[in-house]
């Protein structure tokens, strides 16, 4: 090989490293936004977690879709916050809201400018004796699981959230165990401004809750086949 032709090869393969590394940093940039997302929700830090959407992000939650950073302030500041913290941007005594993110598979586009990705949560909720106030509409102490299928794009080289779907999948207070648990939250019936906390949007379908088990559709392909999932009988 010549001096020319090996200068060449050699370009070529810091070219593919280059851009090897470049969507490992990338996996690393979207995992580590989601991970973020995760610790602040647990500390009731909503603010924060809203700085992490794109200004067009959206949110699915239950069967509504939240759009722009309106509707994700809206669920998250409006609902969320007035409902656990009274108002109060961050944790309160006695409040416990740990939302553990796990099992991830993340999947970057090939023009690395959006990304797409699969996490699990674990779920502990609820309040100590000794807190003074009290929701009267959900247990004291209870287990919850969920799959996240997100998109991601990245915005002047920052990754940002653009359409964070949470489908929770089952949940149960501590004593009673999920074997005699079922669905907790209604679907919507109403949207914004009719609804003050309510959607943007109602979807077509609710998704799946426990004792319900469907398959969450994966946004990737089988890693050795090649296909994309499909139900049986599709």
């Amino acid at each position: 090989m010549s001096k020319t032709d090996a200068l060449k090869a050699l370009e070529k393969k810091v070219d593919r490293l280059a851009r090897q590394l470049g969507i490992v940093e990338d996996i690393h940039a979207v995992r580590c936004l989601h991970f973020i997302y995760g610790y602040y929700i647990d500390m009731c830090l909503y603010d924060e977690a809203v700085a992490l959407f794109a200004e067009d992000g959206s949110v699915r939650f239950l069967n509504g879709l939240y759009k722009g950073k309106a509707g994700v302030k809206r669920l998250y500041c409006d609902w969320f916050r007035k409902t656990f913290t009274k108002g109060h941007n961050g944790p309160v005594f006695g409040f416990l809201l740990d939302h553990l993110q796990m099992q991830d598979v993340v999947s970057i586009a090939a023009n690395r400018k959006s990304a797409r990705a699969r996490f699990r949560a674990l779920n502990m909720i609820g309040y100590h004796d000794k807190k003074p106030e009290r929701l009267d509409h959900m247990p004291q102490q209870f287990w919850g699981g969920g799959i996240y299928e997100n998109m991601y794009v990245k915005d002047k080289e920052v990754w940002k959230i653009k359409y964070l779907d949470y489908v929770g999948r089952w949940q149960a207070p501590y004593e009673q165990g999920w074997a005699h648990s079922s669905g907790h939250l209604p679907p919507f019936e109403k949207t914004y401004p009719e609804n003050p906390i309510g959607p943007d949007e109602i979807l077509p379908e609710m998704p799946y809750s426990w004792p319900e088990t469907s398959v969450v559709p994966f946004h990737y392909r089988h890693p050795v086949t090649g296909e994309p999932w499909k139900p049986q009988g599709s």
